[in-house]
């Protein structure tokens, strides 16, 4: 439901994301989720909405997997000193909150959603890493590895072809759980104003809207409130699903 609200918001949403049709108004046949404190429709931002949080999770976690299975795999090919130092490296990023992580982007940056994706993907590349190395640690003695190196494989043609493809399905199933993840801190980070322009429609800007409002409604939070608890609940679930779904095809079931 997330990834087709996403896709066709333009579609199904009952008006345009830039309509406004009354301040604060109750849930009513016109405006379903009633309308926020900028006359807009609440439905109409949270499908909306969905686009942007997509987009946003997509993007970091992709440069996530990118870098952090990288590192992963140089520590577990090459072990020793080059293992020392990315694992040493991994300790010292975990050692800095996420929050302080989205700062220094800010600092280096500026506020918008390009520091915001550069900061939930550094965020979630120690997850990444760790995961790949531990694998590549076991693969890398298995009996079809050796017999490659043996043939005079190279590195290249050993992390391409032979163990890349066999941490296909951990990739999957880390990055599947990694977007519920993202999505809250994608949201966290615009709630703290520093994905920009507050006026996109985007969950987190949603709730900096509404909690000034309060107390004269509460709609315009619990929507897309809901919307970011029900998204990563998904997703979780999804990732257990393909989790279960794998170990069950690994074990020939």
């Amino acid at each position: 439901m997330f990834v087709f609200s996403a896709i066709f918001a333009d579609v199904i949403s009952p008006y345009g994301p830039d309509v406004r049709d009354g301040q604060n108004q109750p849930p009513s046949s016109e405006h379903w989720l009633g309308t926020d404190s900028n006359e807009k429709d609440v439905l109409t931002r949270v499908l909306h909405g969905s686009r942007l949080s997509l987009i946003a999770s997509i993007t970091s976690i992709s440069c996530a997997v990118v870098v952090g299975v990288g590192l992963g795999m140089l520590a577990g090919y090459y072990g020793g000193r080059v293992d020392m130092f990315v694992m040493r490296l991994i300790d010292i990023w975990l050692s800095f909150p996420s929050l302080l992580i989205a700062f220094l982007v800010i600092a280096a940056l500026h506020p918008g959603w390009p520091a915001v994706i550069i900061a939930v993907a550094l965020i979630n590349v120690p997850v990444f890493a760790r995961q790949i190395r531990a694998e590549m640690l076991s693969l890398k003695h298995t009996a079809y590895a050796e017999a490659a190196i043996a043939a005079g494989a190279t590195p290249l043609y050993m992390v391409i072809f032979v163990f890349l493809p066999a941490v296909t399905g951990t990739i999957w199933v880390l990055a599947t759980l990694g977007l519920g993840h993202a999505i809250l801190e994608v949201a966290g980070l615009s709630f703290l104003g520093i994905a920009g322009d507050p006026s996109h429609a985007e969950w987190g800007a949603m709730l900096v809207e509404a909690k000034e409002y309060l107390h004269v409604t509460i709609w315009p939070a619990i929507a897309p409130g809901i919307a970011i608890s029900m998204t990563i609940l998904g997703f979780n679930l999804f990732g257990d699903g393909l989790r279960e779904a794998l170990s069950r095809r690994s074990r020939g079931n």
